[in-house]
């Protein structure tokens, strides 16, 4: 009875002594690691007081390229939205006419297979780059800070 009593002590110490350098370890490393300069240290993000307002831009329509052969034309309409400072907000309507080419230039590329399988973040991602890629080519700054899909029509 002794000896199973003392594997049992000796097991349970072990764990437990296992345990608190487990904990000491995950406690302390991220601090060492800090102080040290091992770790990159992540800055808090510092929160966004600006006003923005949303500018919409309705009824987008895009014939989608066919398949050669296909006998009927596919149209993709959507609805965008542009996040812009109070202060562009009269900027960003007044741009409303390029961003309608823009658009138009970035998802007439898609055909109506590519299109119905991509997400809105997909095309949202599509839409901000080809916006980006606009702006810079003018070297212009954007009016607003980022563009969203409002509604996604596709047939």
């Amino acid at each position: 009875m002794k000896k199973s009593t003392l594997v049992l002590s000796l097991v349970l110490g072990a764990t437990l002594v296992a345990g608190a350098a487990g904990g000491a370890v995950w406690f302390l490393l991220p601090r060492a690691a800090a102080a040290g300069g091992q770790a990159p240290v992540v800055e808090e993000a510092k929160p966004d007081t600006q006003e923005y307002r949303y500018v919409t831009l309705d009824k987008v329509v895009v014939m989608l390229r066919g398949r050669d052969g296909e006998p009927l034309a596919h149209y993709l309409a959507v609805d965008l939205v542009f996040k812009a400072p109070v202060k562009k907000e009269k900027a960003t309507k007044a741009q409303l006419p390029l961003l309608r080419s823009i658009a138009v230039q970035a998802l007439s590329h898609y055909t109506r297979e590519q299109a119905s399988m991509m997400s809105v973040e997909q095309f949202t991602k599509a839409l901000n780059e080809a916006i980006a890629k606009r702006y810079a080519s003018d070297r212009q700054e954007a009016p607003f800070t980022q563009a969203l899909v409002g509604k996604l029509i596709i047939e």
